[in-house]
């Protein structure tokens, strides 16, 4: 194991090789996991992965709404089998769960960076958005996998670079442009303002993303001629607007809780997405995804698939690629129980009926569904 000075590549204590894939396959539990993470992980870096913008208010309510909600059970219903399946764009995925857009923190959890997570991704059998900050660069993450994957799109200059890198991510062999619409300011991130410990790639005049605008988005799905999906829309009336251009893909998002602050909880807003989209576009969402009974609770309010994110990047620091393809399994096998549990034998018998509100535990923050985690590191 080799150990770097904080801010390279390298600055985290990371398994290599085979012993990497050996840990991925003792890992029992997604707390496992993330134990395993916290240790390969220095404050800072968790830091940068884990912490949300200013109070980190947002990042509260994600889990905070999740908690609040409880799933109904029935009983005596045959569930000797259950379909986990969905679609995306018309492609069929294992489960509803795929990656979500992750800059650099990437190359920081592992050298390996997107093409680790993309792989990871297809052997489980779904798939990953692959962000423009993300590194190696986007034709390598590509090429790495023998799947279309998706492109998640910042501005970083005019509409000549837009076409420049619309056309490599198509060419590349992109099957859907998803930009993120949330981003009109980089958020104030108070943990990493604090330790000064700031990963930000060059991301070019921030002006260009502060100025995106509905046209813009039109422009960017009649220039490709690519399915278009919209990332970070967290009310009816933007949801009703993005179908109105042509989205086919509206994704409930707030950036994990690190954009606006004292935003809702993704889930509270939902249900109202969905009934403004009516049918019309799919609808993704993530926002504080740690259990797979987060998943099936957004699956019911009418999500067709979930995306994660820091489960995402704590999976790569754990073990890389296949850290990955083990929290899918994991999280496939918390899915699985938690359907045969309720009485509930595939995705498309999932409805808000299912759901309830409830008292939630009193235990917040984004490790509070991980009881051993709890007690291990934040005693």
């Amino acid at each position: 194991m080799a150990k770097a000075r904080a801010g390279t590549k390298k600055d985290v204590e990371l398994t290599r090789g085979e012993d990497r894939e050996d840990h991925a396959r003792t890992f029992n539990t997604l707390q496992e996991m993330v134990m395993h993470a916290r240790r390969n992980l220095s404050r800072f870096q968790w830091d940068t992965l884990c912490g949300g913008s200013d109070s980190e208010t947002t990042l509260r309510r994600n889990r905070m709404a999740l908690d609040s909600l409880a799933l109904r059970q029935r009983v005596l219903v045959d569930v000797s089998k259950i379909d986990m399946s969905t679609t995306l764009l018309g492609e069929k995925i294992k489960l509803p769960v795929f990656i979500a857009p992750v800059g650099n923190f990437l190359q920081i959890a592992d050298p390996m960076g997107a093409v680790a997570v993309a792989r990871g991704a297809i052997a489980a059998g779904t798939t990953a958005f692959i962000s423009t900050a993300a590194k190696p660069s986007i034709e390598d993450v590509a090429q790495s996998v023998d799947h279309p994957l998706l492109f998640q799109l910042y501005v970083r200059s005019d509409r000549a670079w837009m076409r420049g890198f619309l056309d490599r991510a198509k060419a590349a062999g992109y099957r859907a442009i998803c930009v993120t619409v949330d981003r009109a300011y980089y958020s104030r991130r108070e943990r990493d303002i604090i330790n000064q410990y700031l990963q930000r790639a060059d991301s070019g005049d921030p002006r260009h993303q502060a100025s995106l605008t509905w046209d813009d988005a039109a422009w960017i799905k009649q220039h490709t001629k690519l399915p278009l999906i919209l990332k970070g829309i967290a009310t009816a009336e933007d949801a009703k607007r993005a179908v109105e251009i042509g989205a086919d893909v509206v994704y409930v998002s707030n950036h994990g809780g690190r954009q606006i602050d004292h935003g809702q909880g993704t889930i509270e807003v939902l249900p109202e997405v969905v009934e403004a989209v009516n049918g019309k576009a799919e609808v993704l969402w993530d926002g504080g995804v740690t259990r797979g009974t987060d998943v099936v609770k957004a699956i019911a309010l009418g999500a067709r698939a979930v995306g994660v994110g820091k489960l995402q990047g704590w999976a790569l620091a754990a073990a890389g690629e296949q850290g990955i393809t083990r929290m899918f399994e994991l999280l496939a096998q918390e899915i699985h129980t938690t359907l045969g549990l309720m009485g509930v034998n595939s995705l498309k018998a999932l409805n808000p009926s299912w759901v309830r509100p409830a008292m939630h535990t009193g235990k917040f923050g984004i490790t509070c569904n991980y009881p051993v985690f709890e007690e291990t590191f934040n005693r």
